[in-house]
């Protein structure tokens, strides 16, 4: 996910910096010390996510804010809590007042990382020497094979090594839904369910005891 930093004060952004470098899924696309030399990066970047201080010289972080032709997920960073319902009405993610540690971070990375994965209709796979875009749409399951994961979609099938982990960390997690230890469902796919065995065109997948409760609880029914 890549993210940009917009902050004046030089302690606070080699915090931020600092706290950006742990979180391996966020790639930094520039720092800046005010909104005016952030907005052409803004422009020409878009990253997905704008780590924003609020008030700063010249343009204000909520002014650069409410001036942006298009809207990433913004975390406000700020000493100062006044700003919160302003933030909030201009759909900021969340709002970090300073000082704030890593954990409180990490809260909200993670909370915006949730947001972009389900607004985003597709991913990558690492299959072979190539990276492969694959629409979620197109997913029925996802199968464990040993070594490998293939991936069962309408068109086609691919292989590859990535593990469940890395696999479930890109899907949205109201979509999918890992029933076994060898078998990762879309949800939308599931065509029927009879004796925890769930039929997906004519492929029988199996719930285990470990995955039924979540299985269940994601279809809205109660586990058996």
């Amino acid at each position: 996910m890549t993210c940009l930093l917009v902050e004046d004060e030089p302690l606070a952004r080699l915090r931020l910096s600092d706290y950006i470098r742990k979180v391996p899924f966020l790639i930094p696309e520039g720092v800046f010390e005010s909104t005016e030399d952030a907005l052409p990066a803004l422009l020409n970047r878009k990253p997905d996510l704008l780590f924003l201080d609020i008030e700063m010289d010249g343009l204000s972080g909520l002014e650069l804010l409410a001036a942006l032709p298009y809207r990433p997920a913004v975390i406000l960073t700020t000493a100062y809590d006044q700003y919160a319902l302003r933030g909030f009405e201009l759909g900021v993610a969340d709002y970090l007042l300073k000082p704030y540690t890593f954990e409180r971070f990490l809260q909200a990375v993670l909370r915006v990382k949730e947001a972009v994965a389900a607004s985003r209709e597709y991913f990558f796979v690492k299959t072979e020497y190539r990276l492969q875009k694959v629409d979620f749409s197109e997913i029925l399951f996802i199968e464990g094979m040993r070594d490998y994961r293939r991936l069962h979609l309408t068109a086609s099938k691919i292989m590859t090594l990535e593990t469940f982990g890395d696999l479930e960390r890109q899907l949205p997690a109201g979509r999918f839904c890992r029933v076994h230890k060898s078998y990762l469902v879309a949800l939308d796919r599931v065509e029927s369910i009879e004796r925890d065995r769930i039929r997906i065109g004519a492929e029988y997948i199996p719930v285990s005891d470990t995955y039924r409760e979540d299985f269940y609880r994601k279809i809205g029914r109660p586990a058996k």
